[in-house]
């Protein structure tokens, strides 16, 4: 397994180029299951995620080409980027989606829609437990089922079959901790080829699924609301191959933000959208960042002094919690007393430990998470939880007094494209080590 080794103190200054997002692309993969012909997407982000998606695809019929984007991206100092990604559909027969390939990736669990809208018939394992909580899949099937599907399982995988064709229908998708993005895109999908209209009340407005609907109308799906809470989707009969472009992603955008933030730096985020940020750029302004944009390019900068605030994750347009782990360690340095409170994950706070290990001065308190600010953090040997957890202690090390080691460092492969390339290309002294 690889590492990271970290020396803190640098501070970052210069451009980094924003990749695709993740969270976009899995589903919209996911989607070009139901499209004849062939699709082209575009700023596909190189991460393990996607990699395992497309080895998933590869097993569904599908024939998956990368390409080779050859020369640099538009900072000069970085490795080419995301690169256009093709997908052919070019055998119907195969429907399983198997727990060696599931269990690294819960977003696998996308194509379910797809493949009961398509080829009427699905099995896909069941995910299993998550380092941040809980996330059970029943509101994808409850919302599948009322379109007309069946399903059962069987031997640790959801069986799902449709006889004839899938019905629309009005539906509610809210859940315990509010709406569901990939069970909100399940639906939308399988409705796209459902026969009559269906209504998707209570459904997430996240920028990803209006990504994913935005590619379904390029394929012909007539679907209107998307991006807000009630959609409506009038079924068609097929679906034709398109040619699309996937969004930037919010959350590594965040990230940087904060880096830039916590190093007292000063850099550049091309190709992003900071109305994805309102809430991120609410909550760090209030901190003493210093957030401005001139068309695709973020500027962010920030004082020597830090305030300590309140934040509480919410779903979009809230403050994400695929960000909560990475503002902490900003907090970690603030004057004063800040609280986090996690409403979507509630136990998502694995990295306080290892952030305490550094110096900070977290407690934890039900999903509430107390931080008293300190004056430095200390370098540390500490492990990676999840993906987000990974990004704050990349974080953390950065500002860290001496050499830090990150181990597990695979986690965070599934979601930063070269991080660590990027990190260093703006003054960070960081290196990956194969242990």
């Amino acid at each position: 397994m690889d590492s990271f080794l970290i020396r803190g103190g640098n501070r970052l200054k210069g451009a980094i180029e924003i990749s695709g997002s993740k969270n976009s692309a899995l589903p919209i993969l996911a989607a070009a299951l139901m499209a004849e012909g062939k699709t082209t997407l575009h700023s596909v982000p190189r991460l393990s995620d996607i990699d395992s998606m497309c080895k998933l695809l590869i097993e569904l019929g599908v024939k998956v080409h990368r390409h080779d984007t050859g020369g640099k991206s538009e900072v000069a100092e970085h490795c080419a980027l995301n690169g256009p990604l093709d997908i052919e559909v070019q055998d119907e027969t195969k429907n399983e989606a198997r727990y060696e390939i599931v269990r690294t990736m819960r977003a696998s669990i996308c194509v379910l829609g797809p493949l009961l809208a398509k080829r009427g018939k699905c099995v896909v394992s069941i995910p299993g437990g998550c380092a941040i909580g809980d996330r059970p899949v029943d509101l994808h099937v409850r919302g599948l089922q009322k379109l007309g599907a069946q399903f059962r399982t069987e031997k640790g995988n959801i069986v799902g079959e449709v006889h004839g064709r899938l019905k629309g229908t009005r539906m509610y998708l809210g859940g315990a901790q509010g709406p569901t993005v990939l069970g909100t895109i399940n639906v939308m999908c399988a409705a796209a080829l459902a026969e009559g209209e269906t209504v998707l009340v209570g459904a997430a407005c996240e920028p990803e699924v209006v990504d994913c609907a935005t590619m379904l109308i390029k394929m012909g799906a007539k679907i209107q609301g998307h991006g807000t809470p009630e959609m409506r989707i009038e079924g068609v009969e097929k679906l034709h191959a398109c040619e699309h472009r996937i969004i930037p992603d919010r959350i590594e955008c965040g990230t940087f933000m904060i880096a830039a933030a916590i190093t007292n730096g000063e850099l550049e985020l091309k190709h992003c959208n900071l109305d994805h940020l309102i809430a991120v750029t609410d909550r760090l302004e209030e901190v003493g960042v210093n957030v401005t944009r001139e068309n695709g390019t973020i500027f962010v900068s920030s004082s020597r002094r830090l305030n300590a605030i309140e934040m509480t994750t919410q779903p979009y347009p809230g403050f994400p919690t695929d960000l909560q782990a990475q503002l902490m360690a900003l907090l970690c340095l603030s004057d004063g007393m800040s609280v986090i409170t996690e409403r979507i994950f509630p136990d998502r706070f694995l990295h306080v430990g290892e952030l305490n290990r550094m110096g900070g001065r977290i407690r934890k308190e039900g999903a509430t998470a107390v931080i008293q600010g300190v004056k430095d953090l200390q370098s540390a040997t500490v492990m990676a939880s999840d993906l987000r957890a990974s990004a704050a202690l990349v974080l953390a090390g950065l500002v860290g007094q001496g050499q830090t080691r990150i181990d597990r460092v695979y986690h965070i492969d599934r979601g930063y494209e070269k991080i660590e390339q990027k990190l260093m290309a703006v003054g960070a002294d960081i290196q990956r080590v194969s242990n």
